[in-house]
């Protein structure tokens, strides 16, 4: 009988240790770095999630999941330049606010271009093949959404001057079958923004933004038997919102705009935008991609038990798919780029190639430069870390004063840090410049000899260090600058700031190309 009873508290114990062992923490935001505007959906057991991309080309970055934590960007959506055009696009133009939906074995990806203010939607059945040309709908305003309802029947709604606006569409021709209609306003706060429709146990739910895309961010929601409303709101709104007293010392800020998915197994899960600042009210890495379970309370949705989250979220008996890290070193060695790397606005052919000088990345400069509203010879990725190196070996030799190449940190045209190359007089320098606003400053210059040189920024803590090295083994800091004066608080705007190669004539073009053998981003810590 001892034995037995034993034998049974063994069980017990190994039976509780097992739960709590399936018990996991994972880390926010899930994805890190100027991902903002995340939509999700779901097809069988794979999620796809969109974001914004504003100014940058290719558009709108797709990613996969198989467990709504860990994401690997896959592609791009608009990777021509007639699904997207963006000639002359300033700072944080470009697409607004994507959403990604799935009906009858079609992908559709609706969005917003701000260059001419167009709303229009592409579509695809094989991401591997990419996506259609724009299919155009004639309504006004931002953060646009899609609707399958259960009678096949698709539904537009987006913002507007008045409120929430939802009508018929026809998902064939991007025409609309009914008037617009102004269903909700919101909960009374600025902006409300960034709808979707859901409809969970007979009641269609609209879920929304308001506050503004800052320090007052939150979502909220409501709920009509119809899906023309009237809309009750919540009375337990907004569902997430750090803009509380008590959220104040949270690292997160700024949670808001986001969208709703079941999972396989039957769980919802939210995902939304937030941001980390730095130095108080600061923050530079952008909007990034959050993601929190929630509940059905009452038949209204409660997230994370609190209406907060944390960098650490605790959640029971969810599997794990890692995927791989493809992101921390290109050695130039395909064809074509990553999905991760990025061109200011839609490139010029000959300003880059990966063929010229295989197993290179070379840039053409020409005459446009990172001050200009067009495109530079610029390729460039996102920082995801407050602290990294971001390291590259380049080959170049200027043989003319107005010719340079480099790495720059980039908030947007008119705001950058960046070290360089440049021929003076008989010789060749490095230099650090900073260029804030209408002010620009040349930090840090030293000749150095002919042949490779290394080029690093650096980021540790609160500042951006700047080395250049001959042998990749001694680094030499010439320059550091704030971080701050590249964060959204200073700079304005709906980005975070990339790194990235770029070459430039300056007013002329190069008659030398720069060439760069790898570019390595090595997170100090996650």
């Amino acid at each position: 009988m001892v034995n037995k009873i034993i034998i049974w508290v063994a069980l017990l114990f190994f039976s509780v240790a097992s739960h709590t062992q399936d018990s996991i923490v994972y880390n926010n935001p899930v994805i890190k770095g100027f991902y903002p505007d995340p939509s999700i959906c779901r097809v069988k057991d794979d999620y796809y999630l969109v974001n914004s991309s504003f100014e940058y080309f290719p558009g709108i970055p797709l990613w996969h999941s198989k467990d709504l934590i860990n994401w690997e960007q896959i592609g791009n959506c608009l990777t021509r330049p007639s699904q997207l055009p963006m000639q002359h696009t300033g700072a944080s133009g470009g697409t607004f606010a994507p959403t990604i939906r799935y009906n009858n074995g079609v992908f559709y990806m609706i969005t917003t271009n701000a260059y001419g203010w167009h709303n229009f939607f592409v579509y695809t059945s094989d991401l591997l093949k990419g996506w259609s040309e724009p299919v155009f709908v004639d309504q006004g305003g931002v953060d646009p959404s899609l609707f399958f309802d259960d009678d096949g029947k698709c539904y537009y709604s987006g913002e507007s001057k008045a409120g929430i606006c939802l009508f018929e569409l026809d998902i064939k021709t991007g025409k609309k079958l009914t008037a617009s209609k102004v269903v909700w306003t919101g909960t009374g706060d600025r902006y409300p923004e960034g709808p979707h429709i859901y409809k969970v146990k007979g009641w269609y739910y609209l879920m929304i933004a308001e506050g503004g895309t800052e320090y007052n961010h939150m979502i909220t929601i409501s709920r009509s038997k119809s899906i023309w409303g009237p809309y009750e709101s919540n009375p337990k709104n907004p569902i997430l919102s750090h803009k509380w007293a008590e959220t104040e010392a949270n690292p997160i800020q700024g949670t808001g705009h986001g969208d709703l998915v079941q999972a396989v197994d039957s769980t919802w899960w939210i995902t939304f935008l937030g941001f980390r600042p730095q130095q108080g009210r600061y923050h530079v890495l952008g909007r990034e991609t959050f993601m929190a379970p929630l509940e059905w309370v009452d038949g209204w949705p409660v997230v994370n038990n609190t209406g907060t989250v944390d960098l650490k979220m605790k959640i029971k008996n969810h599997k794990l798919y890692p995927v791989r890290n493809n992101s921390k070193m290109e050695n130039f060695n395909s064809a074509t780029l990553s999905p991760y790397w990025l061109f200011l606005r839609n490139p010029y052919a000959d300003d880059w190639s990966l063929t010229q000088r295989p197993g290179w990345l070379r840039l053409n400069g020409s005459a446009i430069t990172l001050d200009s509203l067009a495109s530079p010879a610029f390729v460039s990725r996102r920082q995801q870390h407050f602290e990294f190196n971001a390291t590259t070996l380049v080959d170049f030799k200027p043989t003319i004063s107005t010719e340079e190449a480099g790495i720059t940190a980039l908030a947007s045209n008119q705001n950058r840090y960046e070290i360089a190359i440049r021929r003076e007089g008989n010789h060749r320098s490095v230099f650090v410049r900073f260029k804030l606003g209408c002010m620009s400053n040349e930090a840090a210059r030293e000749e150095i000899p002919d042949g490779l040189v290394y080029l690093r920024i650096s980021g540790k803590g609160l500042y951006y260090f700047f080395s250049y090295s001959l042998d990749n083994k001694n680094f030499k800091t010439i320059a550091k600058a704030n971080t701050r004066f590249l964060s959204a608080e200073v700079v304005g705007g709906f980005t975070g700031v990339v790194l990235g190669m770029y070459a430039t004539g300056n007013g002329r073009k190069s008659m030398n190309p720069a060439d760069f053998e790898w570019f390595e981003y090595n997170p100090i810590s996650e």
